[in-house]
């Protein structure tokens, strides 16, 4: 099979399309042959030698795909050759074949193209099982999403309006904003003109937000601790602005706040199992139906990883950059 090999980090040109070794399915994993792959800010980090995969996954980038089931290891039920899956990987999704824990499939929803599914697992995994599973937010409170018109963004305005929550996104486009509210965003702030706690204040009669979807890190974790209301909840999922950064105690003490943060790639097994299986009772329905739907912005050959890569890298998409095989 051809996979792309990073033989060098560096910029997007590290990115090789290369023959490899075929993979083997082994106990309780499936084969499955991709149709598509993801693009995920992730991949740029392993492409810069920043983000190794965990011990066991494939050493190639891509952690999340659809396809076709090819071939079955042992002790696998429930799960048939031909059948039509996407996928949450550790690695491998920037591959033409790849081995997955049974757990981490799920059906390609109804109303839903085989390689548009491959943008799903990655957001619906991180979304619900921060916002939802972590956070808890609940009808009726206000969300902030840091990033509303990326892919996660895009996933989680639709999650939280599904469920009857208020959604406030920042973003730093009047195009990215405009995508945002079709979704059903309620609250639009451009970052690069205005202050995001003076806007978020503003919109709830002071109130700010029961919980923050944030993507920035340290750059945003004295202002996230601001703009969150009294028993708020801030998630972390990124470190786009930084790593280190400074606490305020009594701030997030008088607002009786939490802060939490978390990753997806490196959990075990039976920690991603769990939350595929949330992802599979509780999104999936809204998928089928049409409440929730994948927004993609556009497709590149798997080859072209390169060119999805500086896409990227120029943040000028809205929604998920998808590498196809086929």
């Amino acid at each position: 099979m051809h996979a792309i090999t990073i033989p060098e980090p560096g910029g997007p040109e590290a990115l090789v399309w290369a023959e490899v070794p075929d993979p083997e399915p082994g106990e309780g994993e499936v084969l499955v042959d991709v149709v598509a792959g993801a693009v995920n800010r992730a991949d740029v980090l392993q492409r810069q030698g920043f983000y190794d995969p965990p011990p066991g996954a494939s050493p190639y980038p891509g952690l999340e795909c659809a396809g076709r089931i090819s071939a079955l290891g042992p002790g696998v039920s429930g799960w048939s050759v031909g059948d039509e899956v996407c996928a949450l990987l550790g690695g491998g999704g920037y591959a033409e074949k790849v081995a997955v824990p049974s757990g981490q499939l799920l059906p390609v929803p109804a109303g839903v193209e085989v390689a548009t599914a491959a943008g799903l697992p990655e957001v619906a995994c991180t979304v619900w099982s921060n916002v939802f599973m972590v956070a808890h937010l609940r009808p009726g409170e206000t969300l902030l999403v840091h990033g509303g018109s990326s892919g996660i963004g895009t996933m989680a305005i639709q999650l939280a309006k599904a469920v009857g929550a208020r959604v406030a996104v920042t973003a730093g486009t009047a195009a990215k904003l405009e995508r945002c509210a079709e979704l059903g965003a309620d609250i639009l702030i451009n970052y690069r003109e205005q202050d995001f706690v003076e806007e978020l204040r503003a919109a709830t009669d002071g109130a700010g937000a029961d919980v923050i979807l944030d993507n920035m890190g340290a750059k945003y974790l004295e202002r996230n601790v601001k703009a969150l209301a009294v028993n708020g909840r801030l998630a972390v999922i990124g470190m786009q602005g930084g790593a280190k950064g400074e606490l305020n105690l009594g701030a997030l003490l008088a607002k009786r706040g939490a802060v939490t943060a978390t990753s997806l790639r490196a959990r075990p097994p039976e920690e991603k199992a769990a939350i595929v299986a949330a992802v599979r009772e509780h999104v999936w329905p809204l998928i089928a139906d049409g409440r929730v739907r994948p927004v993609v912005d556009s497709s590149f050959p798997m080859s072209d990883a390169a060119g999805a890569h500086r896409t990227l890298d120029e943040s000028t998409h809205i929604g998920k950059l998808l590498l196809t095989t086929e």
